[in-house]
């Protein structure tokens, strides 16, 4: 059975995308530990972090780096949190969100967004990563 992940993939369901390329993307999380926080996901659909393959790995790592210095960018963060956690969903994915304190880690805390809330992150998020030259990769702003 395919993951929710993959159903937003393939567009089943809603998803506010960041970033798209061949092999990876990367959405906005719907229970947000802070704004922007963002799911790096190969599209291939993969459990366990420890079983993906280095390359991809070190793909979808890049790929969470460069939304890294999105969010520090455009919410003016001192620091750029990265986790896996990998209990909710059974597909690989990358958490990426602004941290100003430890307490920003704690995957726990995150809480549903509105769509008013999400889409303003998304294009703030976007707009952020077009700026640091990453626009070949930056989906285009919903109509």
């Amino acid at each position: 059975m395919a993951s929710v992940f993959s159903k937003i993939i393939a567009g089943e369901l809603p998803g506010r995308f960041i970033w798209e390329d061949d092999d990876v993307v990367a959405f906005l999380s719907i229970a947000p530990v802070a704004p922007g926080h963002t799911l790096v996901v190969p599209r291939a659909e993969i459990d366990q972090w420890q079983d993906v393959d280095p390359s991809l790995f070190a793909r979808c790592s890049g790929i969470a780096q460069h939304i890294g210095q999105g969010v520090r960018k455009a919410w003016d963060a001192p620091r750029a949190g990265f986790l896996i956690a990998g209990i909710e969903v059974p597909h690989l994915h990358l958490h990426v969100f602004p941290a100003w304190s430890i307490e920003g880690f704690d995957i726990s805390r995150a809480r549903a967004a509105d769509d008013a809330e999400l889409d303003a992150a998304a294009a703030r998020l976007r707009a952020a990563l077009r700026e640091l030259g990453h626009g070949d990769h930056v989906p285009a702003e919903p109509s």
